[in-house]
């Protein structure tokens, strides 16, 4: 694996860690696809440094039981803002 992308993944899982943000918004933080961002999470990390792959985990699987709300919250907002 080329250099410029292990350091991309370091920098991408401690962002995440840091902000307990999800794909989406480390993707967008970045500027890169969120497939890029899965990519390099769940697939390449556990290759670069095991010990930051189950810290990531643990945030990803924490935002994906947390997904239904979070879409939820966002129609409200969207049906509300119809509304006004």
């Amino acid at each position: 694996m080329q250099q410029y992308i292990e350091d991309r993944i370091i920098e991408l899982a401690h962002y995440t860690i840091e902000t307990k943000a999800t794909v989406r918004e480390t993707a967008l933080k970045y500027g890169i696809s969120k497939s890029t961002v899965h990519k390099d999470l769940k697939d390449r990390l556990p290759y670069v440094n095991k010990q930051l792959y189950y810290a990531v985990q643990e945030i990803l699987m924490t935002n994906k039981s947390e997904r239904h709300i979070r879409g939820g919250l966002a129609t409200r907002q969207k049906y509300l803002s119809i509304m006004v």
